[in-house]
């Protein structure tokens, strides 16, 4: 089931998109806090988005740029705004298709499907799906999955990353320097807290999958990976 995630200011329009949605067999979620577009979609996760261009406090092209940082998921516009430069900034900024309001619905599922087959189904890129393992924990980044003993657990772009940086040298340590240079592109602006924050997100992940402690923290210099979900005696 295709999770799809709505990010509509109108609670009216909201409800029938996701009402239209279910019907048809998608898990079609709604976004609440519109100053947390990101956190949103980092939390659901979801497989395409629904996107208004008026949004409160910053509109959908912002937030269009901001979750294009962190996957390549389809991005739909829906707005009642239907100049062409519109669509040409919604293109720009990473969309995949703009549809203007009042919209027929079924054109809606319609352009859904076909974006669905381009990323994930019969018309997607047939490419050898990339993987970091250790130990029986594998990593495959650009599906941003963790797998551990038959279970799985979905990341963050950002944890992925993270995931791969402590994976690739297990033992040893990666540097916060490191770390930081990965994961932002300017970290002169991130506050030294956020890369403890995106360590206790994975850590959480790690536990779903029943591993624990595995993450170690070296005081003053960085993180490693220990095996702890495996005797290394």
């Amino acid at each position: 089931m295709y999770k799809i995630l709505i990010v509509e200011d109108d609670p009216k329009m909201a409800g029938l998109l996701q009402a239209h949605l279910e019907k048809y067999g998608y898990d079609a979620r709604l976004a609440e806090d519109f100053s947390a577009i990101l956190e949103s979609f980092e939390y659901h996760q979801p497989d395409l988005v629904l996107l208004d261009v008026n949004l409160p406090r910053f509109d959908g092209f912002y937030w269009c740029r901001q979750i294009r940082t962190l996957s390549t998921s389809p991005i739909l516009f829906l707005s009642a705004r239907d100049s062409k430069m519109d669509q040409v900034m919604a293109l720009e900024n990473g969309a995949d298709d703009y549809i203007t309001k009042p919209f027929d619905y079924e054109i809606v599922i319609a352009k859904i499907r076909s974006q669905l087959r381009r990323a994930y189904g019969s018309y997607s890129p047939k490419t050898d799906v990339r993987s970091v393992s250790h130990a029986g924990l594998a990593l495959y980044p650009e599906r941003l999955e963790l797998t551990f003993e038959g279970k799985k657990v979905e990341l963050s772009k950002k944890e992925a990353v993270l995931m791969e940086a402590l994976m690739i040298n297990p033992m040893s340590v990666v540097t916060r320097e490191d770390l930081l240079e990965q994961l932002w592109d300017d970290k002169q602006f991130v506050a030294d807290n956020t890369l403890n924050v995106n360590v206790a997100r994975l850590r959480k992940r790690l536990k779903d999958l029943g591993i624990e402690d595995a993450i170690e923290a070296v005081r003053g210099v960085g993180y490693r990976l220990r095996p702890t979900w495996r005797d290394e005696g």
